[in-house]
């Protein structure tokens, strides 16, 4: 089975489970790098949670090739700090085009709550937050009272290091695809390319759930309308790190998993989903989009 899209806006807005991936063995690597059910590649980044390693060295028949001459752990996940106490976190701007659904805090700073629009903010009586019809989860801006001022300043920084740390793990895999990922089954381990990455078509990622994934991506993540990323195996969207340089588009009633640091902005088109965090050092632009934090 494939996992099916999120219910869009004004339905209940209730995530649908996770099917078994199409092929896929369950956080389990292969030797010849298995297979898909699109591109019929299966391809190994890495370690997976017990510390094994790829027999091929993570290359792929697309022309993607493993850097690592032989793992011997598994990567560990990046420290967001304070800022995974965030849903979405910006410093310039949120903006949404009603109505979306939002689950979880958001935070901007440096800027002042007048670049949050599209949510209807109803200051709560302490000035310590406000609150808004689409979001479940409290709003937080620079310009409220103590100690929400300093608590962003902190988160900020906090995910600025989240960034470096991202951008600095050593690659397994390298220009996988060459920057065209469509349809392709992903084992963990460290991804990077020196170009933008488009998903033309639905992915999946299978491993386990203490298994990590980081995608280094130096330009921009493009992501087309009407697919998804389905996770497999015990999969968990916390453990997947989007490390991007550029910008970030979701297109129209896409489903995306996992943490997007970008150094640039995020946008949601509209009926998009994600299932993760926006974590964005410009602005984050939602359409009728659908936000969920994921599990600790």
């Amino acid at each position: 089975m494939v996992r099916a899209n999120l219910p869009r806006p004004g339905a209940a807005l209730l995530l649908a489970s996770l099917g078994a991936a199409c092929g896929a063995s369950e956080g389990a690597s292969s030797s010849d790098g298995g297979s898909d059910t699109d591109r019929g590649n299966t391809v190994e980044g890495g370690s997976s949670g017990d510390g094994g390693n790829a027999t091929d060295g993570g290359s792929s028949t697309d022309g993607g090739n493993a850097t690592d001459g032989g793992n011997t752990g598994s990567t560990q996940a990046v420290d967001l700090g304070t800022a995974g106490s965030y849903v979405i976190l910006a410093k310039t701007g949120i903006s949404t085009v009603p109505t979306s659904a939002i689950t979880g805090d958001l935070g901007i700073s440096p800027a002042a709550a007048t670049y949050i629009t599209g949510f209807a903010l109803t200051a709560d009586s302490t000035n310590v937050f406000a609150t808004s019809k689409e979001v479940t989860g409290k709003v937080y801006a620079s310009d409220y009272a103590v100690p929400t001022p300093s608590n962003l300043t902190t988160a900020i920084g906090d995910m600025q290091t989240a960034y470096t740390d991202a951008a600095g793990r050593a690659p397994k895999v390298t220009e996988l695809g060459a920057g065209n990922i469509g349809g392709m089954t992903l084992t963990p381990g460290v991804y990077q390319w020196g170009t933008g990455l488009l998903i033309p078509t639905s992915i999946t990622l299978t491993g386990s759930a203490t298994d990590v994934w980081i995608f280094q991506i130096a330009q921009n993540l493009t992501m087309s309308s009407a697919q998804n990323i389905v996770l497999t195996g015990g999969a968990v969207p916390k453990n997947v790190f989007w490390q991007v340089a550029g910008s970030v588009e979701i297109g129209t009633t896409s489903h995306f998993e996992g943490v997007i640091l970008t150094k640039t902005s995020a946008l949601l088109q509209t009926g998009a989903s994600i299932n993760g965090r926006l974590l964005a050092q410009t602005a984050v632009n939602i359409e009728s989009s659908a936000v969920v934090e994921p599990a600790p």
